[in-house]
């Protein structure tokens, strides 16, 4: 239903904003730089969370990505300037007149990490195994652009009829069901690459558990890695069987989870790390500081509703909710790390109106005010509604330092505005929320996913009725009907794609079938020594990453 969705624009690089200053902040850079980590080529990174799955096939977050990134590669790749170039394939793909046939020309010199060649029936395999159904991909919505995915996924024919073929070693061949523009730009991430079917095969249950049983084609190879969901501590190491690793300049980069900020920034002051992600009051007291730097993202934190449940299937419930919510104040005074308050799913200064250039935000117009008396009104219509004076909520998040203080700024609102609601917050590992959140054991949860393509379909798609996504199972016929319109009748017209997106938005927040609350900045503070980190969609990549001398 929505394969001529995926990318009508190339993901762009992050806005990166350097704030410079003086004084005490100056101080502890030169404390920072006496006593850094970094020996040669090395440096050290605090992680906010562990690591869920290095499996391509069912990875499904920013820190599994990351890793991927890192340690593998595809067909393309973003170079240091955000510029998508081959990278697996050794030039662009022949396309065919009607645009559903690409042909790929693969890299001779392109081997695994244990020395295996890298070859297209390792793209075939990968391919086909993340769309088998058994496999229980939340990723494989990704393929439905190549042909025969829908009848795989609908039991109707084997995974091994998915349209892509090995021509010969080093020449791959992909058909489409319909044309999809900057193909390549989804052909960069993380489920569209390669993968080893003897390793996996001969890792069985084992595979990818831990970094001994995996195997590499990327800039980096995984080290150190122990138990997905609990190991704290993993490395990158060079990857010396790379066809690239000429221009690989790193040879460690060290990894710590350290989900309290406090604890961070004193790692960093101390010399212990190079690189933090800070929020709140450290990010105030920190922006002066040199080593400060806000970098934008095409990143949208919201609050799923169980409506699967009968207090949430009520739509002034959820408004009501929405209407409580001092969005501005949460990005001021609870992150201070140049968030932007939310005024719909789609976050700003990423998709355009394809004829006079209108950011999508603008278009759609802003559908999230706060409005304490507007949010008594609709919890009252709910009261009489749903037959109840009170309400126990569970608010469920990940226990990263930012979103347990997200969390518990939304319980204080809550509570604080709608007399007899009583908020519950449950700060658990990523792991563990996102296992929650998949099975549906939630009543509220929060979060954030971020645009690896600029275009508004990657977070509307997210709340269409069959999109495994939609953990809080949305649905609504209107929304279905404009996004389907959007990928088939009118995905050739620019400008009625664009208004059917536009109405899909409007129907999404008219009914607040998804209550947003704000558009993610990472507020960091790195070790000015280090360079050429580049951020690939909301993940970064560590190929073109030096060591100033």
């Amino acid at each position: 239903m929505r394969n001529t969705r995926l990318g009508y624009l190339l993901a762009a690089t992050s806005c990166i904003i350097l704030l410079g200053g003086c004084g005490s902040g100056k101080e502890k850079t030169g404390e920072m730089s006496q006593k850094s980590t970094n020996n040669g080529q090395t440096f050290s990174v605090v992680a906010k969370q562990e690591i869920p799955s290095i499996d391509a096939s069912v990875t499904n977050d920013v820190v599994g990505w990351g890793v991927l990134k890192n340690t593998g590669e595809g067909l393309f790749r973003a170079d240091k300037k955000g510029k998508l170039i081959p990278a697996g394939a050794v030039e662009m793909p022949k396309v065919s007149e009607d645009g559903l046939t690409y042909t790929f020309k693969l890299r001779e010199d392109a081997v695994w990490s244990n020395g295996d060649p890298v070859i297209a029936k390792d793209y075939v395999y990968g391919w086909q195994r993340t769309v088998e159904p058994k496999t229980a991909s939340e990723v494989a919505y990704l393929f439905e652009s190549i042909k025969n995915y829908q009848a795989i996924m609908d039991g109707k024919t084997p995974a091994e009829e998915l349209a892509v073929k090995a021509l010969s070693d080093h020449e791959l061949e992909v058909t489409l069901e319909s044309p999809v523009p900057y193909m390549e730009s989804l052909l960069s991430l993380p489920p569209f690459f390669p993968q080893n079917e003897k390793i996996i095969n001969e890792s069985g249950e084992k595979y990818a558990s831990s970094s001994e049983h995996m195997v590499y084609n990327g800039p980096f190879v995984l080290s150190d890695f122990e138990g997905a969901g609990t190991d704290t501590k993993w490395a990158y190491v060079k990857n010396d069987t790379y066809w690239d690793q000429a221009n690989v300049t790193m040879e460690k980069i060290n990894f710590d989870v350290v989900k309290e900020d406090a604890t961070a920034l004193n790692l960093f002051q101390d010399g212990q790390t190079d690189d933090i992600v800070v929020t709140g009051e450290l990010a105030q007291q920190m922006v002066d500081d040199p080593a400060f730097f806000s970098q934008d993202m095409s990143n949208a934190t919201y609050v799923e509703y169980n409506q699967t449940k009968k207090e949430f299937q009520n739509e002034n419930l959820r408004k009501a909710i929405s209407y409580a919510l001092d969005r501005q104040t949460l990005v001021d005074q609870v992150l201070g790390d140049g968030s932007i308050a939310a005024t719909g799913l789609v976050p700003k200064n990423m998709s355009f109106n394809p004829e006079t250039e209108a950011d999508f935000v603008k278009n759609s117009g802003n559908h999230l005010k706060y409005n304490p008396e507007k949010a008594k009104e609709y919890w009252g219509k709910a009261k009489t509604e749903l037959g109840i004076d009170t309400l126990k909520i569970n608010l469920l998040s990940s226990d990263a330092d930012s979103a347990k203080k997200v969390v518990e700024y939304m319980q204080g609102a809550i509570q604080g505005t709608l007399t007899g609601v009583t908020v519950e917050v449950s700060s658990v590992p990523l792991s563990v929320r996102l296992e929650r959140g998949n099975k549906g054991d939630f009543d509220m949860i929060l979060v954030g996913w971020g645009a690896e393509y600029n275009d508004p379909s990657v977070f509307l798609e997210l709340f269409a009725s069959d999109n495994i996504n939609n953990s809080g199972k949305y649905t609504n016929k209107e929304f279905d009907k404009y996004l389907k319109a959007s990928a088939t009748t009118n995905a050739g017209d620019p400008k009625a794609r664009w208004n059917d997106l536009i109405e899909a938005e409007n129907i999404l927040m008219d009914t607040m079938g998804v209550c947003p609350v704000y558009q993610k900045a990472e507020a960091h503070l790195r070790n000015p020594k280090v360079k050429g980190i580049v951020p690939s969609g909301p993940e970064y990549d560590y190929k073109w990453t030096s060591i100033e001398k």
